[in-house]
C-alpha cells in the first residue's frame, strides 16, 4: 500500500488520510526509539575513540552511564521537538511520496511500483519533508546533546536563546549534509522496502503472503538497515555541524570541535579520528534504523488499512 498502485483504484486514500497515517507512524516510532537515538547522538558527537578513553565505550556502557548521571528521563531528552519533528516529517514525506508516485504513473510510461521509481520519489519526498522540519531536527539534536546542568530549560527557551545568539540561520545548521544524506537514505528505504516485499512474495509460501503486518515489519526493518549502513557518515557530519556554537554544553563529555563547514568537518574527522570515526555510533544506529523503519512502515500500512476498512464499512452501510 506504500506508493501509488494503479491496480488499486478503489483503495486510493485522500491526502488528509495519508498525512494522518504518516503522522501516526512517526509518533509511534519516535516514542519507541528515542533512547537509542540519544545514545547514537552521544556517540556521534564524541571526538575520542569509542574503544579508548572516551566517555562512552559501548551501547550498554553508555546506557548505564546516562542512567546513572542524568536519570531515566535523559533517554527522552528533546522528546517534544523530536515528536514534533517525527509527526510533521511523517505527514509531509508520505503525502509527497504518494503524490509523486501517482504523478509518475499519470505523466510518464514508467511503472510507478518499480524500485527505481520508489528510490527517486522517496528521495524527493524526504527532501521536501526535511526542508519543512529542519529547525525541529536542530532543536532535537541540541536537547539530546546537552548534559547537566542543562543549557536549555524548555523548548521555548531554546528557540529564543538560539535566535538571539546566532540568528535564524542557526536552525538550519547542517542543512546541506542533511539533504545530501536524506535523498539516498530515504530513496534506499522506499526502494529496499519495495524490493524486499517482492522477494518475500517470491520466496515464501502463499499463506505467509497474507500476513501483511509481519511482512511490513520485517521488510521495513531490512530496508532500514540497508539504507542506514550506506549513508551513515553523512548523518554523522550533520550531527557534528548541528552542535556548532554549542561547545560549552559538550565540555563535560570530552573534547569538542568547531568545524568551518562540511568539507572541514569531513577532513578533520578523517585526520583526527580515522576511517572508523566516520562510523561512530553505527551499532545503536543500525538497531534504531531496524526498529524505526520497521515500525514506520508497519504503522503506516496498518493505519491506511484501517482507513480503507472504515470506508468499506461506510459504503456498505450507505448501500444498505
Amino acid at each position: 500500500m506504500v506508493g501509488y498502485d494503479p491496480g488499486s483504484e478503489g483503495r486510493i486514500l485522500s491526502a488528509t488520510e495519508v498525512a494522518t497515517a504518516g503522522s501516526l507512524s512517526g509518533l509511534v516510532t519516535r516514542a519507541a526509539i528515542s533512547p537509542l537515538d540519544v545514545i547514537k547522538i552521544r556517540f556521534q558527537l564524541q571526538i575520542e575513540d569509542l574503544s579508548g578513553h572516551g566517555k562512552y565505550r559501548g551501547i550498554l556502557h553508555a546506557a548505564r552511564l546516562i542512567l546513572k548521571e542524568e536519570g531515566i528521563s535523559a533517554f527522552w531528552k528533546g522528546h517534544v521537538p523530536a515528536q514534533l519533528l517525527s509527526v510533521s516529517y511523517g505527514a509531509v514525506q508520505f503525502m509527497s511520496f504518494e503524490a509523486l508516485t501517482q504523478t509518475v504513473h499519470t505523466s510518464t510510461t514508467l511503472d510507478s511500483r518499480a524500485p527505481a521509481v520508489h528510490f527517486l520519489c522517496g528521495g524527493l519526498a524526504a527532501c521536501s519533508a526535511t526542508l519543512a522540519v529542519q529547525p525541529l531536527d536542530t532543536l532535537r539534536t541540541r536537547f539530546a546533546a546537552q548534559g547537566e546542568p542543562k543549557v536549555y530549560r524548555t523548548l521555548r527557551h531554546a528557540v529564543v536563546t538560539m535566535y538571539r545568539t546566532d540568528g535564524a540561520s542557526t536552525f538550519y545548521r547542517g542543512l546541506f549534509p542533511t539533504l545530501l544524506a536524506v535523498f539516498p537514505y530515504a530513496g534506499l528505504q522506499f526502494s529496499s522496502y519495495n524490493f524486499l516485499q517482492r522477494i518475500w512474495s517470491w520466496l515464501l509460501p502463499s499463506n505467509y503472503n497474507k500476513r501483511d503486518n509481519l511482512k511490513s515489519l520485517l521488510c521495513g526493518s531490512g530496508a532500514g538497515v540497508i539504507s542506514k549502513t550506506v549513508t551513515y557518515p553523512l548523518d554523522l557530519f550533520k550531527k557534528r555541524l548541528q552542535v556548532g556554537g554549542f561547545e560549552q554544553a559538550r565540555a563535560a563529555f570530552g573534547e569538542v570541535r568547531t568545524y568551518q563547514g562540511l568539507v572541514d568537518c569531513v577532513c578533520r574527522i578523517q585526520k583526527e579520528e580515522g576511517f572508523r570515526g566516520l562510523f561512530k555510533g553505527l551499532s545503536p544506529s543500525l538497531i534504531k534504523a531496524a526498529v524505526s523503519t520497521g515500525l514506520t512502515f508497519f504503522t503506516y500500512e496498518m493505519v491506511c488499512s484501517m482507513f480503507w476498512s472504515m470506508k468499506q464499512t461506510k459504503d456498505t452501510q450507505s448501500r444498505g
